[in-house]
């Protein structure tokens, strides 16, 4: 998978250029996840990698999928197969939306609780990871059960695990030694 990421960053960076130059980062985002829908859908894929469908046909059908698209994103298609990357086109859309955030100055962060988090919770938590990580915080909120009671952050690369099952499974690992 580091491989397909190396390969799709170029495209990527190449995008986010683009993007920020006409101010259609969100406009992107959309391209590129409905690029990465079509391309995963089983028939495209099943398509794709067949040797034996040539570059005319599979570039027409594409085009024909993304007949709604702007021109950019028939390019980007074109481009693409031409290069034999169309299988990275996730990839590329994974490594947009990093190279995006970065661009916005935001970390995207997820929460799980143990219970429903309050607004002023989430404010609370909201403001001190934007202090601790000096970026706007976009946070995705989620339940469950199993954590018995506290919350797992996920922000960045980094884990905040603050739950009940997770202080247990900490001093069980513990005991164990």
């Amino acid at each position: 998978m580091a491989e397909l990421s190396t390969v799709a960053r170029p495209y990527a960076e190449a995008i986010i250029n683009l993007a920020a130059d006409n101010d259609a980062l969100d406009k992107w985002s959309d391209n590129l996840g409905f690029l990465s829908t079509a391309t995963q859908d089983a028939s495209v894929a099943k398509m794709v990698a067949n040797p034996n469908v040539d570059t005319q046909t599979l570039t027409k059908i594409l085009l024909d999928v993304c007949e709604s698209q702007d021109d950019g994103v028939k390019n980007l298609v074109k481009t693409l197969i031409d290069n034999q990357r169309l299988s990275v086109i996730p990839h590329i859309a994974v490594e947009y939306e990093k190279l995006k955030a970065e661009k916005q100055n935001t970390l995207k962060a997820e929460l799980v609780s143990a219970y429903e988090v309050t607004p002023e919770q989430q404010q609370e938590l909201q403001a001190a990871l934007q202090k601790r990580f000096g970026k706007q915080i976009d946070m995705n909120i989620s339940v469950d059960a199993d954590l018995i009671g506290g919350w797992v952050i996920r922000a960045g690369d980094e884990v905040i695990d603050a739950s009940v099952k997770g202080r247990l499974q900490q001093l069980a690992t513990e005991l164990r030694q």
